[in-house]
């Protein structure tokens, strides 16, 4: 027993991170990554993710999804968030994906050319809800890798569901995530959050690109003075302690909210998110 456990260790010491060259079987081998539909191409893949719900992660997917469209990316968005899609409201998709060939299903696509899939594109009913255990929601998650046709994907934005849940580790496990960007808000637990979202992209070994601040201020009609109704921004200072890219505050903004609830968020024109879209499609 100890002399396995002496060689598991020495194989974690000398390891390349490579798992394609390696022979040995230690505890921390690499799964194999689903493979994706062969009618399919897809380059680069970030997820978006944070420890809890309710920061925005639609939001910044949704708006990283469209810079890069406007940049003259093909772009796509994988939403990964089963029990609680966004990603169709905030685009007006509505009504069931088309089937492809060979039982593949193909993506919806949005005004401005954006792919997209979502399980509120495969229900007739999107008010009722997902009752599914977490091995079904997984696998429909899996699914949308792999039988979807993307069509010469330049760039896929994952939202991931909220928290370290089996989804999102299947989203890491499954799918060959290039790097992620972290979402949280201004409030007192953020240290907590990005804490949990940063020790499980470490433990998987993927890349973050940055954390992103949402509800960071909301900005007086009037006088123009930013507010910081959700307590003072500690971007900076979690960034700094977790050694992360700070990547920008996105702010309370009534015009953004008004465009998301008509589907028309590709209508949306600011800087919010340049620096995030400069990072991640740099890479």
């Amino acid at each position: 027993m100890d002399e396995n456990k002496d060689k598991e260790i020495q194989n974690e010491e000398n390891c390349t991170h490579d798992c394609s060259t390696c022979s040995a079987n230690c505890s921390g081998r690499a799964p194999q990554k689903d493979a994706l539909n062969p009618l399919s191409r897809v380059g680069k893949v970030y997820g978006i993710v944070s420890g809890k719900g309710g920061v925005g992660k639609s939001l910044v997917t949704s708006l990283l999804a469209v810079e890069s469209q406007r940049r003259g990316f093909s772009t796509a968005i994988l939403d990964a968030d089963v029990t609680g899609p966004s990603i169709p409201k905030m685009f007006g998709l509505s009504g069931l994906l088309d089937a492809g060939p060979d039982n593949t299903m193909l993506p919806a696509v949005t005004k401005t050319g954006i792919q997209t899939v979502s399980v509120n594109l495969l229900m007739k009913d999107v008010t009722q809800p997902v009752v599914w255990r977490g091995p079904v929601i997984s696998g429909v998650v899996k699914q949308f890798w792999s039988t979807v046709v993307w069509d010469d994907v330049d760039y896929m934005f994952i939202d991931c569901p909220p928290g370290t849940s089996d989804v999102t580790l299947t989203v890491f496990q499954s799918l060959p995530v290039d790097g992620l960007i972290i979402v949280t808000s201004p409030q007192d637990l953020v240290s907590m959050i990005v804490a949990k979202a940063v020790n499980m992209a470490r433990v998987m070994r993927i890349p973050i690109v940055g954390v992103i601040e949402n509800f960071s201020y909301a900005k007086c009609p009037d006088c123009g003075k930013e507010i910081e109704i959700f307590g003072k921004s500690r971007l900076d200072e979690v960034a700094k302690e977790y050694a992360l890219t700070p990547l920008g505050r996105i702010p309370v903004d009534p015009r953004l909210t008004a465009l998301c609830d008509k589907g028309a968020i590709e209508l949306f024109e600011n800087d919010y998110i340049t620096k995030a879209a400069d990072a991640v499609l740099a890479q």
